[in-house]
């Protein structure tokens, strides 16, 4: 995998998220959330955000758990559309590869945290993570 998330300054300790245990997530990777607490690899734009892999979770070792941040100032990569400071970010995994985040659409439910630089594509930057979702129907 690739463009993982880098933790720079910790503001919580990570929750325990339900993955399978034939999945292999790479520390640093932007987890998707599932119903009744499962996190997965993010697979599409805008998806609810679980938060940020706190450890590597190796195929098939037994664990069904996994540490998960969802607070902290993290190191980034900004998608195609890059971010702008100040600004709510998502994921961007259609038109980059996964792990990237670029400016929140208008009127987007699903907020991985807000960008505190701004950034063009391939770039990485800091955020913070805040993931949230806001129903606007």
């Amino acid at each position: 995998m690739a463009d993982e998330c880098t933790l720079n300054v910790r503001t919580n300790n990570p929750i325990d998220f339900t993955v399978a245990d034939g999945t292999a997530i790479a520390k640093g990777s932007v987890l998707k959330m599932t119903n009744g607490r499962v996190a997965i690899l993010a697979d599409g734009d805008g998806d609810i955000c679980a938060g940020i892999a706190a450890r590597d979770k190796i195929a098939s070792d037994g664990r069904t758990q996994l540490a998960v941040f969802r607070r902290g100032i993290f190191t980034g990569t900004a998608g195609v559309a890059g971010v702008t400071v100040g600004e709510a970010i998502q994921t961007d995994v259609s038109t980059s590869s996964a792990n990237r985040l670029v400016d929140a659409d208008v009127n987007s439910e699903q907020i991985v945290g807000i960008a505190l630089a701004t950034a063009a594509s391939g770039a990485t930057f800091e955020y913070e993570l805040m993931p949230r979702a806001v129903d606007l129907a």
